[in-house]
């Protein structure tokens, strides 16, 4: 077998190798040599265990021995090719035109990374075929807004990429609600009813009627009149849709279209009492402001049949609704009043507190809005429930950071040591392996010189008596440590590779996901590196959040 044919797999095997963290698969680069050589197919049985001995000898060296001799044979075998991936969603059914879709939030603080699969389906469809994108504020439930939160969720729909070109307020909009429910009332399709509740529950279930249902319309009227005057205390009456009391579904018979609400509203104050609730406020809303399609969860198919019966009494075009599978998002704290609670009693630092799940956390943390949207849309509308992964959401993100976060050293808890045996130690490291015109970091470490590798590598070091500092050099272990020559082959033999940094470093911080503040040093350079987004080595993705002379603070992303 020739040397060239030896030389181009070894280069296969290495960059295959650098591309799966040091391990080369024998069978990937059998294909890569007979794919590319087809030459050499006849003789794919000799060729097969020539490959497989020089794999293994490769998967010896160690990645940063084999990262270095193929850039050495050829750079820019270095550069993986990244194979674009569609996400695409399905075609809407029955578009005439352009579209007129919604994003319907309850303002009771910022989005969470859950509220972001609606916003972006939602998004993704007005973008594909035009026309409206509705932001609506759904706050009838006084008792649980924050005032904050008109402000904040545009803020971050915004962040989201998300368009809206119209926005209304479900509070600015009450007169109009009063005047369909008065119109109901008169079709007799309503009625205004004073039964205790449970009592019209129960007789519900039996698929009976309550002494209020049957009321004259004039009676009704006065009723209503009353009930909009405040004369009923809060709990004692309600205005109720009828629908069909023998329906199969009993939580589609008769549902609650007004109630009676003594807290006041933070922008209504006390002007209102009578409060529609959703499924009457929000088919009055999807009509007059011209939905053509609608996007929710499937928890609301219950909601979607009552609302029907609104749109079918006044004779209205109904839009095309879809209903996707509910969604588990594990790990990670949504529910909005928990997070105020927490804020309030000084455990959480705000919205933005990387343990939740806010928009706000994952902008802090660095996740890209272009991997949340990425995520969405393959995950799609299908009607079954799914299981919300946070390791792919980050493999999306980091597939959008990687290309642009040069790579630096940060050491936690550091320990110490100075080094003996040789007057200069010089090394070097690229500050992005796919992109050497990005510079390098150059490091000269003379008298003292000085290392400081992190509370864990040290134990390990104090165990294994030698270990290699990554890109410089390797160490035998003794107090003040000695000079082990630079011979990468080490790693081959088991000696341990470890990031360290010298006496020019940084104070750094890196605020990781439970709270927790990883106090040590990283590279000089890292202070002024123009980007947002670095990779620590061996450590994981960060944000860089804050720069003051000598010190840098971060934000860990994920690994």
């Amino acid at each position: 077998m020739s040397d060239q044919i030896e030389d181009t797999i070894r280069k296969f095997a290495l960059q295959n190798a650098v591309f799966f963290k040091g391990k080369a698969n024998p069978k990937a680069v059998v294909g890569k040599i007979l794919g590319g050589c087809p030459e050499l197919r006849p003789r794919a049985a000799e060729v097969t265990p020539l490959i497989e001995s020089i794999v293994e000898e490769v998967n010896a060296m160690g990645l940063e021995a084999q990262t270095k001799a193929l850039q050495e044979i050829d750079s820019s075998m270095l550069v993986k090719e990244k194979k674009e991936r569609k996400y695409e969603l399905p075609e809407l059914q029955d578009v005439d035109g352009k579209v007129v879709m919604r994003i319907a939030p309850g303002p009771s603080g910022p989005l969470h990374i859950g509220h972001t699969r609606v916003s972006v389906l939602n998004d993704e469809y007005v973008k594909r075929y035009g026309g409206d994108l509705v932001l609506r504020f759904e706050d009838t439930n006084p008792e649980k807004i924050d005032p904050d939160a008109y402000d904040m969720i545009p803020e971050d729909l915004d962040w989201l990429g998300v368009r809206c070109n119209r926005t209304y307020i479900q509070s600015d909009r009450f007169e109009m609600y009063y005047d369909c429910t008065r119109k109901l009332l008169e079709m007799g399709k309503a009625y205004v009813c004073t039964c205790d509740a449970d009592h019209w529950r129960n007789l519900k279930e039996q698929r009976q009627a309550c002494p209020c249902h049957d009321l004259p319309v004039e009676e009704q009227l006065d009723r209503y009149d009353r009930f909009l005057a405040g004369e009923y205390e809060e709990g004692k009456a309600v205005v109720v849709v009828k629908t069909d009391l023998n329906h199969p579904n009993p939580a589609v018979r008769d549902f609650v279209a007004l109630r009676l609400v003594s807290h006041p509203h933070p922008r209504t104050g006390d002007r209102y009492v009578a409060y529609p609730m959703m499924n009457l406020s929000v088919a009055i809303d999807d009509h007059e402001m011209g939905m053509t399609h609608v996007i929710r969860g499937k928890d609301h198919l219950n909601n979607t049949l009552r609302q029907e019966y609104v749109f079918d009494y006044f004779g209205w075009k109904k839009p095309v609704y879809y209903h996707y599978g509910l969604v588990n998002i594990p790990d990670t704290v949504l529910k909005t009043s928990l997070i105020k609670q927490s804020i309030r009693d000084g455990e959480y630092t705000g919205w933005d507190d990387v343990r939740t799940g806010t928009v706000r956390a994952m902008e802090r943390r660095g996740i890209r809005p272009e991997a949340i949207r990425r995520y969405w849309v393959e995950a799609g509308m299908k009607a079954v429930d799914i299981q919300f992964s946070w390791e792919n959401l980050f493999g999306m993100n980091r597939d959008i950071i990687d290309d642009a976060s040069n790579r630096y050293f940060f050491v936690h808890d550091p320990v110490r040591y100075d080094i003996d045996g040789v007057d200069v130690i010089e090394g070097s490291a690229p500050k992005h392996p796919d992109h050497p015109e990005r510079g390098s970091r150059v490091y000269r470490l003379e008298d003292p010189r000085t290392v400081f590798l992190s509370g864990e590598d040290s134990k390990a070091f104090a165990e294994a008596k030698s270990v290699r500092l990554k890109d410089l050099c390797n160490i035998d272990y003794a107090l003040p440590a000695r000079y082990a020559g630079n011979d990468v082959s080490v790693l081959k033999h088991g000696v341990r590779a470890v990031q360290w940094v010298g006496r020019d470093s940084v104070e750094a911080e890196l605020l990781m996901p439970d709270g927790a503040v990883w106090k040590g040093l990283a590279e000089k350079d890292l202070a002024s590196e123009a980007a947002d987004m670095v990779q620590l080595e061996r450590v994981g993705f960060a944000r860089i959040e804050g720069r003051e002379p000598g010190k840098v603070s971060m934000v860990f992303a994920h690994r």
